[in-house]
């Protein structure tokens, strides 16, 4: 992925907001030169075309997807994939709960009944588990790999 991608993507993170609209890109550019613009109205519709950003509110905003968020989720983000009433995926969560301290990991979880896009893609398979950007485990944790997966990702 392209350096302007990826500080596109970042920034959702670091202004901690879900929808950013052009402006906001501009501004992560500094300078306010016709090329940069062009750089990032580029790197904003591949992101789009690709599915890592889709349009919101109008014509200027974009929000990112969960593809986007993953993309460039670090080694300290953990992301379950869950559904409500899934059984396997709360036994999961507990098992990961004293490693994900042990590591001072960030659990997200995320229900994908409430997304078109990761119900198609998950819903026979809840719960998938992301070390960062990286598929850690489907279905069941072991908890001796998933520490092993955390630790690697770390000094990655």
């Amino acid at each position: 992925m392209k350096d302007i991608s990826t500080k596109v993507l970042s920034l959702y993170d670091e202004l901690q907001r879900d929808s950013l609209d052009l402006h906001a890109f501009f501004e992560m550019a500094g300078e306010k030169s016709a090329e940069q613009h062009e750089d990032i109205l580029d790197a904003v519709a591949e992101l789009v075309g690709i599915g890592m950003l889709r349009s919101a509110e109008g014509g200027d905003f974009f929000e990112r997807t969960e593809d986007g968020r993953i993309a460039v989720a670090g080694p300290k983000d953990v992301t379950l994939y869950t559904r409500e009433g899934c059984h396997l995926c709360d036994s999961a969560k507990i098992a990961m709960e004293p490693i994900l301290k042990e590591f001072g990991a960030r659990l997200r979880e995320v229900d994908v009944d409430r997304d078109p896009v990761l119900q198609r893609r998950y819903t026979e398979d809840v719960p998938v588990i992301f070390i960062g950007s990286r598929e850690a485990a489907r279905h069941k944790i072991d908890p001796e790999d998933f520490r092993r997966k955390l630790e690697q990702a770390r000094r990655a």
